[in-house]
């Protein structure tokens, strides 16, 4: 089985990539999904959360409120640090979460390829868990009409949101330095779609095992 991150900044398209992945034949799983799961009312993380960051960040169902958590990890002034300790309290049990379903595709295809989509991979210290890493990217400019059109907002508002929340992950840069594949998100979904179909055969050859050892790294698809 091969191990696949899938990563990419804020609103750069990560989601999207990962759909066409998972109908290509990949097992995809989002970490996001997993953190929402673990916030939910009864689990320890909700719990945690909840003590470290008040009762404030609820909803009136007694349900963790996103926006207001985002808020208050991602706040500026002297809330802007919170961010560390909302993934302190997050990142462990999510790891653990998608450690547990890699190993469950594993056990059912040992030829299979098991795809993590998450954010901060590389900012969590946790690229070493996988085989390989695909960041996807896309222009500055469109981080913000996507995330306006996601929360039906306006671009300054867009914008204020992505600047911050940008600034708790590394830069594009230092991602796609790090990246076996790049996904160039930035021109139409069929030419998205594109690079992805170059992408996943060469991921099934290597959870074959017939290039694993072979494969360089650092090899950039952001064409055809």
């Amino acid at each position: 089985m091969l191990r696949v991150g899938l990563t990419g900044s804020i609103a750069s398209g990560k989601s999207v990539v990962g759909d066409m992945f998972s109908h290509l034949g990949a097992h995809v799983i989002q970490a996001d999904a997993i953190a929402h799961q673990l916030m939910q009312p009864g689990e320890q993380v909700f719990s945690e959360v909840v003590r470290v960051f008040g009762k404030g960040i609820l909803n009136a169902d007694g349900s963790i409120s996103r926006p207001k958590l985002a808020k208050a990890a991602f706040g500026s002034g002297q809330n802007s640090g919170r961010a560390e300790e909302l993934n302190r309290i997050v990142h462990p049990a999510v790891i653990r979460k998608q450690e547990a379903w890699m190993d469950s595709v594993g056990l059912q295809d040992e030829r299979a390829v098991a795809i993590v989509e998450a954010a901060l991979i590389l900012e969590a210290g946790v690229a070493g868990r996988f085989d390989r890493l695909v960041v996807v990217t896309c222009r500055p400019e469109q981080r913000v009409q996507r995330w306006a059109q996601r929360w039906n907002i306006d671009a300054d508002s867009a914008r204020r949101e992505v600047a911050r929340r940008m600034a708790a992950q590394l830069p594009d840069a230092d991602k796609m330095g790090a990246a076996d594949y790049v996904i160039d998100n930035s021109g139409s979904l069929d030419e998205t779609e594109k690079q992805v179909r170059v992408v996943y055969p060469k991921l099934l050859e290597e959870a074959s095992g017939s290039r694993r050892t072979n494969l360089p790294k650092k090899v950039y698809e952001t064409e055809n």
